[in-house]
């Protein structure tokens, strides 16, 4: 089966500088992929530029197919929860999932609200698309902001951070939430980050970055990377040591 997310030989960077050069994965139909690395590596700006929001140096960058989509031209092939959810704070929950079938369809208004709130439930926040994201907590704001993201039903799902400033039991649930969407809806997720507990509970396949190499420097299923990696800074990652690098020679 051809992969829903191709990517090849991409270079990224800001104001004509590289940052991170020979990108190169794919990711299968169905699956959990996941970009790793430290603080700083380039996942956020790799994932700018697999949505669109910057435009690679080089390389290309294919979603179903096709090259992805001009931002703002047609609807997106993909939805995307951005960190914290994004949502719009004068707006209750039902509008904001709303929002992108207000612009790509031409529903009525009751069958916009029909689907928006059939969005929340499959987050389990039915009863809350009258709240304000104000009155919401943390994880609550970052569900709604995936129901949005699966408002127009795309094939594939970018998660930036799900996990990130939430306590264990509210990331364990959104880490099942991820299942679900992949394992019963078939969707595809790809989602940036550093929490290695849910890397290893939801992720099929991920690729690291290092800052340093300026590229990836691992690719394969979490669990292995763990148990069999060779590379100082993968080991140090997957076991949550400092990484030793030897002292340049003067």
């Amino acid at each position: 089966m051809e992969p829903i997310l191709r990517v090849r030989d991409l270079v990224v960077g800001w104001d004509g500088k590289p940052i991170l050069r020979g990108i190169d994965f794919d990711v299968a139909r169905g699956s959990v992929f996941a970009i790793l690395g430290g603080s700083g590596c380039g996942k956020s700006t790799v994932l700018r530029h697999l949505i669109g929001l910057a435009e690679p140096m080089s390389g290309s960058i294919e979603i179903a197919g096709v090259g992805k989509p001009s931002l703002g031209l047609e609807p997106p092939a993909f939805g995307v929860m951005f960190q914290g959810g994004a949502l719009f704070g004068s707006m209750t929950l039902e509008e904001n999932v709303a929002l992108p079938l207000q612009k790509w369809t031409r529903l009525p208004k009751e069958a916009i609200s029909a689907v928006a709130r059939a969005r929340l439930r499959l987050v389990d926040l039915a009863g809350y698309e009258s709240f304000l994201p104000s009155a919401i907590s943390g994880g609550m704001k970052k569900r709604a902001g995936i129901a949005r993201a699966l408002a127009l039903d795309p094939q594939l799902l970018f998660l930036d951070e799900p996990s990130a400033g939430l306590d264990p039991i509210t990331s364990r649930e959104l880490d099942d939430l991820i299942l679900t969407l992949s394992r019963t809806l078939g969707v595809t997720v790809v989602l940036v980050s550093h929490e290695l507990a849910s890397i290893f509970r939801v992720a099929d396949q991920c690729i690291m970055l290092d800052r340093e190499a300026g590229t990836i420097i691992a690719h394969g299923k979490p669990a292995e990377l763990r148990d069999h990696a060779t590379h100082p800074t993968v080991r140090a990652f997957f076991h949550r040591e400092a990484a030793h690098h030897p002292n340049p020679t003067p």
